[in-house]
């Protein structure tokens, strides 16, 4: 069945026993979405499912509800298995599934992926688990080893095996599934079906119920969709002054990568904002700390993930800021959509790349809005709005009942030879102080120009060659004219992609699949946005993302993978790029 009307059910009305519905209350979720309407009572009466959805659609909770609604919680051993192509998402499917479950009879969740502790893992599936959320990777490994039993799985659930597929894991997938018993039901999600998903499909699942939930990509008319463009100043500093200038209450700054919600939040602590990252590494008790404290806003900016921020509902949410522009159209809806709930008004600032303008034009054209341009916030500017929030706090405190001892503290320094506007006016000069949105802003009075870290090429040192002609092990640079431009993604010809030198090659054994895992594990990026790879005798090459920042290539360079390390370079057009 093909569903594409944005309807909505009750999930008192799906059959879910009164555990969850009281988790889902307390989670804010009222309203089933499409995808999980159509999949939560096929799952229920048995039926095998094929869900052709999006990413952002719900299909987390399609899945996880029914399954935490059919366990046999007085059995403590693996009856459920979700298998996802990236350690980020399996970590998040985990939480989810704990969050659901948070009043059941005692559930217990397991994350099998690499970069995790293995000692913990072993001693989870020794202790004994309802739920096993896994890499293929990493399960493969414990199943060789024996430390898994899946002899009493009823359930396993593929989620997005298109991605999989794209990363080189569906071999494994297929391995993973000829080991589970017989008469298992078996859910399978996927942005897409190409024919190996089909084949998949075909061979281990028993007659599915097939859904397809199309995208509408549309945005909430209570948002005000706006966009700047890099140009001339560093992001953060731009940031800085977007968030010292904007009437905010709680903030979601959106990046790319994992590292970068770290290092982003610590810059904005050390420029006074009060901000935390959010993301698939952070374990769930610090997650819904955070949460909680965006909530009650202890916290007004989170630093966040695609994968972290899903089915992140708080309504004082006022402003999403796109640091990084997302790859594709449904990530940016899903992203905005954060923000203008509950008929509330809210505002999404772009930033945007000259190199990104096509991915900006793809994003108005499919949601069929235009977003328009906003010029930075002048100093001058910033400080006015600094000016304005201490009149309307101080007009505020005029119409208050006044602390009892602030009388005493005011008649005590005119006593002392304070005149009341001498008292005034340092008092104004003390709040404007603990603003900090006024101050930190000032921190990015600098020259401008783009700093290294935004540039989005670096030069190298000229490479050193052997005097016979002989592949360079050790490069310091390699231009286009040497490897070959960077090949356009099929699925997503906007995206502007450069191509990239890797220090491991067929003398290491090394396979497609392995350098996608490697990258997606490690740099947090999608499967679907690691172009062409090209694997040679000492060599490899990858085409990746235009942009991508300092911190995760020199992260990238360390990364491990056969072995050896990526050493990752770009390469460049020419010797005088």
């Amino acid at each position: 069945m093909t569903n594409d009307a944005p309807s909505s059910t009750a999930f008192s009305a799906l059959g879910l026993p009164s555990f969850l519905l009281d988790a889902l209350s307390g989670l804010g979720y009222e309203e089933a979405t499409p995808i999980q309407s159509e999949t939560i009572p096929a799952v229920l009466s048995g039926r095998d499912v094929v869900g052709v959805a999006q990413t952002g659609t719900g299909k987390t909770a399609a899945f996880a509800l029914p399954v935490l609604a059919t366990l046999d919680y007085q059995r403590r051993v693996p009856q459920v298995l979700v298998l996802c192509p990236t350690r980020e998402l399996s970590m998040q499917v985990a939480d989810a599934f704990r969050s659901y479950a948070k009043a059941s009879p005692g559930c217990r969740v397991v994350a099998l992926c690499g970069g995790n502790d293995m000692r913990q893992q072993l001693r989870a599936l020794k202790d004994g688990v309802h739920i096993v959320v896994a890499t293929p990777g990493r399960l493969l490994d414990h199943l060789k080893r024996g430390s898994a039993d899946f002899s009493q799985i009823k359930t396993v659930v593929l989620d997005e095996a298109d991605e999989m597929l794209r990363m080189g894991f569906i071999d494994d997938v297929d391995e993973i599934l000829a080991q589970t018993p017989k008469g298992r039901r078996v859910a399978l999600f996927s942005a897409t079906m190409p024919p190996r998903i089909r084949e998949i499909a075909n061979v281990h699942l028993d007659q599915p119920v097939e859904i397809a939930i199309t995208s509408a990509a549309t945005t909430n008319a209570n948002i005000e969709q706006l966009y700047w463009l890099v140009k001339g100043t560093n992001k953060l500093d731009a940031l800085t002054r977007f968030l010292g200038f904007e009437d905010t209450q709680g903030v979601i700054v959106f990046v790319r990568t994992r590292e970068s919600t770290s290092a982003i939040s610590d810059q904005l602590r050390q420029r006074s904002f009060v901000a935390a990252p959010l993301n698939g590494d952070i374990d769930q008790k610090t997650r819904i700390k955070t949460v909680e404290q965006l909530k009650s806003g202890q916290i007004d900016i989170v630093v966040a993930t695609d994968v972290a921020a899903r089915g992140l509902d708080v309504e004082r949410i006022t402003h999403v800021i796109n640091y990084d522009i997302p790859f594709d159209r449904d990530s940016y809806v899903h992203r905005i959509g954060r923000t203008g709930r509950a008929g509330r008004a809210g505002k999404a600032i772009l930033f945007v790349a000259p190199r990104e303008r096509r991915m900006l034009h793809n994003i108005e054209r499919v949601t069929k809005q235009t977003v328009e341009s906003i010029q930075l916030p002048s100093f001058a500017a910033i400080e006015a709005k600094a000016q304005d929030r201490l009149m309307a706090r101080f007009k505020a405190g005029l119409a208050e009942t006044p602390h009892p001892k602030a009388a005493q503290v005011v008649e005590q320094l005119v006593t002392e030879g304070s005149s009341h506007r001498d008292i005034a006016v340092s008092l104004a000069s003390l709040l404007l102080e603990g603003d900090g949105r006024s101050e930190s802003s000032q921190e990015s009075k600098r020259p401008l120009g783009n700093t290294a870290s935004d540039s989005p090429r670096s030069r190298e040192p000229r490479p050193l060659r052997t005097k016979n002609g002989e592949e360079r092990k050790v490069p310091l640079t390699y231009t286009a004219d040497e490897l070959g431009r960077a090949r356009p993604l099929n699925e997503h010809p906007e995206v502007v992609m450069e191509r990239f030198w890797l220090a491991v090659g067929r003398k290491q054994g090394v396979k497609a699949r392995e350098i996608v895992g490697g990258i997606a594990n490690e740099a947090g990026i999608e499967g679907q946005f690691i172009g062409s790879i090209n694997i040679f005798e000492n060599y490899s090459t990858v085409d990746l993302p235009e942009g991508m920042p300092k911190p995760i290539l020199k992260h990238l360079k360390k990364t491990r993978v056969k072995g050896t390390n990526l050493g990752i370079v770009r390469v460049v057009d020419s010797l005088s790029a």
